[in-house]
């Protein structure tokens, strides 16, 4: 059963919720959703989520729920080691802090103490927000870069929201990021132009072995045919690449496979790059998952972000892209 099945029955025993957030709509809707876990009333979700002596890794495998209110720093300025795609004015914003799924080498640990999620209920502030800016600007905004969207979507129903956004302005895009292949409300609505659906792909084995919880590889594979063909912007991720054993292999084989299954003229693009990571990030990750074997490896710093060294990174990165050259034009392929 897929992670995002068992939410309504087996996720969240716990629901911490601000006084102040009561009464806003999406958590009226939550709540109802999840019917019979405890709820505790709090002043603030700093007081559980960023408390002191907090063991990541431990939460994750039980999750609470924290609904708050985000009264600042809704949109962010997109950071340089993300990419933009050739857009100006990249942002990214998060309505949602951490994550469902447990990938290995996800850079979640490494920003934040606490495993649980935040849901922040005020999303129309935030959309508020981002029409200000659209009467100035246009704007590219990714809105799932601290979570998975489409994994919450069976409690929030956060999709749809971005979808009537989009919808009224022409002049933003978005891309939902995902894991996921929980598409059922994607399937009901007419797809947008400006509306991406970036799928991260993984080798089959790589996934099930350090992407815990999320949909697997054929799954999501199936899920972004069932987008394209019904006309979505569908964007190919493979990234972060990631040097394991058989690596040629397995990634060759990957990319094989995605384009036997999909149809490469019909994808919006392709993003690939190697797993790199700031410096401060990459410590605290290490220090949450100390058995890690992807995080152990000797990565090189430069300019403050680690990654692997720049021969090994140039011979991943072509090995790939030559790979995805014979079934994708390359200037619809982004290097991250």
């Amino acid at each position: 059963m897929r992670l995002e099945d068992r939410l309504l029955n087996s996720s969240f025993s716990h629901i911490y919720i601000e006084k102040e957030a009561k009464n806003f709509p999406l958590t009226k809707k939550i709540l109802e959703k999840l019917k019979g876990r405890i709820q505790v009333e709090i002043e603030s979700y700093k007081e559980v989520f960023s408390k002191g002596n907090q063991d990541f890794m431990i939460q994750k495998k039980s999750q609470k729920l924290i609904l708050a209110v985000k009264k600042e720093n809704y949109l962010y300025k997109g950071a340089e080691v993300c990419q933009s795609f050739g857009n100006e004015n990249f942002y990214y914003m998060s309505s949602v802090i951490n994550c469902i799924f447990n990938c290995e080498y996800c850079y979640l640990q490494g920003v934040y103490s606490s495993g649980n999620i935040v849901i922040f209920v005020n999303i129309h502030d935030v959309f508020d927000e981002i029409e200000r800016e659209l009467e100035k600007r246009s704007m590219y905004l990714c809105i799932s870069y601290d979570t998975d969207l489409l994994a919450l979507d069976n409690i929030t129903e956060l999709t749809e929201e971005w979808y009537k956004l989009v919808e009224k302005h022409k002049n933003l895009k978005i891309e939902l990021r995902t894991k996921s292949s929980n598409i059922s409300a994607l399937k009901r609505l007419k797809p947008l132009e400006n509306f991406i659906l970036a799928f991260t792909l993984s080798p089959r084995e790589f996934a099930r072995e350090y992407e815990k919880g999320t949909a697997s590889f054929d799954s999501r594979l199936e899920s972004m045919k069932t987008l394209i063909d019904l006309g979505w912007n569908v964007r190919v991720c493979f990234d972060p690449v990631i040097y394991v054993e058989n690596f040629e292999k397995i990634y060759v084989d990957m990319v094989r496979e995605t384009f036997e299954k999909i149809d490469s003229e019909k994808i919006l693009d392709v993003s690939l790059g190697t797993f790199r990571i700031s410096k401060d990030y990459l410590k605290r990750m290490r220090k949450n998952n100390r058995g890690s074997k992807i995080l152990s490896y000797s990565f090189q710093c430069e300019l403050g972000v680690y990654s692997y060294p720049k021969e090994m990174r140039e011979k991943m990165i072509n090995l790939v892209l030559d790979e995805i050259c014979k079934y994708v034009e390359r200037d619809k392929i982004y290097l991250g």
